[in-house]
């Protein structure tokens, strides 16, 4: 296996979560260097695996997606052998992922206090759905559930009234992930002068929360909450997408130089001549007939040859891309956001790269995610597990370990 680069180079990370929240806190460690081992549960593992289709080879894509750079091994945590076992990897580490419903690892033997008295220096990052303190500590959170209760699917959609709309990808989740990474980098900061380490604690439901910036100032201001505006921004106008001959496009002329510059390129004297729209107020309080305007001249011609001259001119545009096309496109391949991995089973397959660059400590997708139980020998050898141990604990059903045979039967 490739050794570790990246600024956390060293960094010893368990990750006893699960789905995407806690994998994708764990991801971005791994990413910039972190050593990060996923335990997974015995039977059965990460539900993602059995989030299929689409599999390759039999491996489930979301779990390849959310799970590279990381070894794993897969415990049984209710055997006493399995819990000595990651009792063991703990005492070792650095940080602990953990995104179980309240109080099922306290019950384990693995909750904070109990670990923090064995490793003082240990960081404890627990991801939930809503925190864990406060009315809704003991309820299990889903995104779906976090974008409607945040505030997030009371803007989202083309106007009000209508159906209630999540924002496709699940922001929470991933923003959840995210957030939790950096606290671990601030707690992080904190045991480099104090020794100690500490609880880290966020949630879906206050990542989406993050979300309403903008809203939330125009709400508490004004005393009335915003609602739905389709592609357009709360604040400024116009920044949207627009339809074209063929092709949709997104046009960001909010500040009074991109309007100027906006209207050269479409030639609509008339708008700049219009009192209505001789400011961001005035465009923001007529926003549909400015927009209807927009969107006439925007039909006249094709995408390509609009956003060439709003290019030329200064005017930030774009294409609506799908995921296919961004995976094509040049400036994601430049600033390597599609990277290949060889995966035991799956062969090679493509992944989303690191989205932070260093300088001096680059970070990298070094290899992929692990088959079921993939270095759970490797990983216990370390620990001071013998070989014998191993094969009476792998016997016992208090670890699984993957070999010829899985990989083999995976592929079929």
């Amino acid at each position: 296996m490739p050794s570790n680069s990246g600024p956390l180079a060293g960094l010893k990370v368990v990750d006893l979560s699960h789905v995407m929240a806690g994998p994708v806190c764990g991801m971005m460690l791994a990413d910039m260097g972190a050593e990060v081992v996923k335990v997974e549960k015995l039977p059965g593992g990460d539900d993602t695996r059995r989030s299929v289709p689409p599999s390759v080879a039999g491996e489930s894509a979301a779990f390849m997606m959310m799970n590279r750079n990381k070894r794993g091994i897969a415990l049984n945590l209710k055997s006493p052998q399995g819990r000595d076992a990651l009792l063991r990897l703990l005492d070792r580490s650095d940080v602990l992922i953990e995104n179980y419903r309240k109080g099922a690892l306290d019950r384990m033997g693995f909750g904070f206090d109990a670990l923090h008295a064995r490793n003082r220096g240990l960081i404890y990052c627990s991801i939930s759905g809503f925190g864990r303190t406060g009315p809704y500590a003991d309820r299990g959170g889903f995104d779906l559930i976090a974008q409607g209760m945040s505030g997030v699917m009371s803007v989202t959609g083309e106007t009000p009234g209508r159906a209630p709309v999540k924002v496709g990808p699940p922001i929470t989740d991933i923003s959840a992930g995210i957030i939790a990474a950096m606290g671990i980098l601030a707690a992080l900061n904190h045991r480099h002068v104090s020794g100690r380490g500490q609880m880290v604690d966020t949630s879906l439901f206050e990542a989406g929360i993050t979300y309403m910036y903008w809203h939330a100032a125009i709400s508490f201001a004004t005393g009335t909450a915003p609602g739905p505006l389709g592609s357009g921004h709360p604040l400024m106008a116009p920044y949207q997408a627009f339809r074209t001959q063929d092709d949709p496009i997104t046009v960001g002329a909010a500040n009074e130089g991109n309007w100027k510059r906006l209207l050269a390129v479409l030639h609509a004297d008339d708008l700049a001549t219009d009192p209505r729209f001789a400011d961001n107020a005035g465009r923001m309080a007529h926003l549909p007939e400015l927009a209807a305007r927009l969107e006439t001249l925007f039909r006249q011609k094709p995408a390509a040859a609009w956003l060439a001259e709003l290019d030329a001119a200064g005017v930030p545009a774009g294409p609506v891309l799908t995921v296919q096309q961004v995976a094509q496109d040049a400036q994601a391949k430049a600033r390597d956001m599609i990277v290949e991995t060889d995966h035991a089973v799956a062969g090679r397959t493509r992944a989303l790269g690191l989205p932070v660059k260093f300088s001096a400590t680059p970070g990298s997708v070094r290899h992929p995610a692990p088959v079921y139980g993939e270095h759970t020998g490797e990983v216990l050898n370390e620990l001071g597990f013998s070989d014998a141990e191993i094969a009476a604990m792998i016997a016992a059903g208090a670890a699984h370990q993957a070999g010829p045979k899985d990989r083999r039967e995976a592929a079929e």
